[in-house]
């Protein structure tokens, strides 16, 4: 029997994330499709989105229903939603409305200089708006900041319910030795890699790459594929939309970036429907998210296995390229190089590329680094990390978008996903049998249907750290991963 009271609150709460949903899709117009002379006008419609959403997460009323609702007797999801609206009336209730509204104009403003200061691979046009938006981040994190938990803390939070940076640092930067280790050997074999040759036209990827979502499960009636600057996924269960990049002499960044927002997407397309627009029917976070584009990515489409079914396709799409057989395509998928750029790396230098910009803004929310020296110390420490001089700054503090849209706190989950990933992928082939064997042949419904139970379907039902539990079987750690690296890549070059 519904209760008027639980009911009410639900109807406020799914309006509001319609609306929401709406501002995320505005942002997914503008990179797509929208021109770059409307980004005022966005900027202002981005704000007035904000402040109405803001005005709804924090009427008074929604206090008065959490309250009296702590007293009913609910489901398990009822409760669940009930905890997470609480959760979110919190939070908004201690962030004025002016500032969320100024952040909105703000970030919506930011990412266009960001894109031209790219462009112009010039930091200076953008450092001025990413001052302002640290400003303004470091006053929300004032009204977020709990005792004995620290700035970052605050920020962290949105996107990795529970996790602090007291839990996270350690579990990161114990990454850095082993991956460390393990680069150098790598630099230091003599085996050969292949090499891609030729060029790659726009239609023959997208077409793979078409065929790729297909074999994954990717349900076009409720989901599109588009080009962009920057490959991402953003809208709903329903509406999912993920983009590509195409480069003409590099196909496999196509495929594999597909891969990845796929990963993203077929989570989207799995949480249960039936509850609507309500809290649960979220993903639960970043980290987790970010676990199912990783897996996809590369515990199933950088596998061997799955490279026995791709290479036949690759080689008729591409022609004479330089990849003859599935070994070719196996070793050149896992091509191990010291590059720039964090979403081209390979598997075993990215999660020092995060570790970076975990460490930088930290300090850029602390103060500890004056955005003044942000560029320079960017260069250093990727000196120190990967033995290589960055040669201007669109390949260095200018290739992501994040902090011109005020994700502090978000990249943290990029390895977290890594982690969790490995956890997941082991649980899986703990209990289905024959994994690899459907690879081989392109079968991955048995895959879809193991992260549909044990992940997907559950959307925000448990935290992050629980669902992990209970999917692989395990407290979260980073051995798997390193384990996993360790084992595929000493295998590769013989180490």
């Amino acid at each position: 029997m519904s209760n008027p009271t639980y009911e009410a609150l639900m109807a406020q709460v799914r309006t509001t994330r319609a609306l929401a949903q709406v501002a995320g899709l505005l942002s997914w117009d503008q990179e797509v499709m929208m021109p770059a002379n409307g980004a005022a006008v966005r900027a202002e419609q981005a704000a007035a989105l904000e402040e109405i959403t803001h005005q709804r997460n924090s009427d008074p009323r929604m206090e008065e229903w959490l309250d009296e609702l702590d007293q009913v007797e609910l489901s398990a999801e009822q409760s669940a939603n009930v905890r997470l609206t609480r959760r979110s009336y919190e939070r908004t209730s201690k962030i004025p409305a002016t500032l969320a509204t100024e952040l909105a104009r703000t970030t919506s403003q930011a990412q266009g200089i960001w894109a031209k200061a790219r462009e112009a691979n010039d930091f200076e046009q953008f450092s001025p708006i990413l001052q302002t938006i640290i400003d303004l981040k470091r006053q929300e994190a004032a009204c977020l900041q709990r005792d004995g938990h620290t700035a970052y803390d605050a920020l962290l939070n949105d996107f990795e319910p529970g996790m602090t940076v007291v839990a996270l640092q350690p579990l990161l930067e114990g990454l850095r030795p082993r991956l460390s280790d393990l680069r150098q050997r790598i630099a230091d074999s003599t085996m050969d890699q292949p090499q891609l040759v030729g060029s790659f036209s726009s239609d023959s990827q997208l077409a793979l790459a078409r065929k790729l979502a297909d074999t994954v499960g990717y349900e076009w009636q409720s989901g599109r594929l588009d080009q962009s600057v920057h490959p991402f996924s953003s809208g709903t269960a329903q509406d999912t939309r993920i983009t590509t990049r195409i480069d003409a002499s590099d196909p496999l960044g196509c495929l594999y970036s597909t891969v990845h927002e796929l990963g993203h997407a077929l989570y989207e397309q799995g949480i249960t429907k039936e509850l609507g627009l309500t809290p649960v029917n979220n993903h639960v976070s970043l980290g987790v998210h970010e676990s199912q584009s990783r897996l996809w990515e590369n515990q199933i489409a950088r596998s061997r296995p799955f490279c026995e079914w791709l290479a036949p396709h690759f080689i008729e799409a591409f022609g004479d390229c330089g990849i003859t057989n599935a070994d070719d395509l196996y070793r050149t998928v896992n091509k191990v190089e010291t590059g720039f750029i964090r979403t081209e790396s390979d598997e075993v230098h990215y999660n020092l590329h995060v570790l970076l910009r975990f460490e930088l803004e930290r300090e850029l929310v602390s103060g500890e680094l004056d955005i003044s020296d942000l560029e320079a110390e960017w260069n250093r420490r990727f000196k120190r990390d990967f033995g290589r001089d960055v040669p201007d700054a669109a390949q260095g503090v200018l290739q992501d978008v994040h902090w011109s849209v005020g994700l502090f706190g978000y990249f943290p989950t990029y390895s977290l996903g890594n982690i969790y990933a490995a956890q997941l992928d082991g649980a899986l082939r703990d209990q289905v049998s024959d994994v690899d064997a459907q690879l081989k042949k392109g079968e991955t419904g048995e895959v879809l249907s193991w992260l549909r139970s044990n992940v997907h379907h559950h959307g925000s039902l448990y935290e992050p750290s629980e669902l992990m539990r209970r999917a692989s079987n395990q407290s979260v750690s980073s051995e798997p991963l390193l384990t996993y690296l360790e084992t595929k890549y000493g295998e590769l070059f013989d180490l």
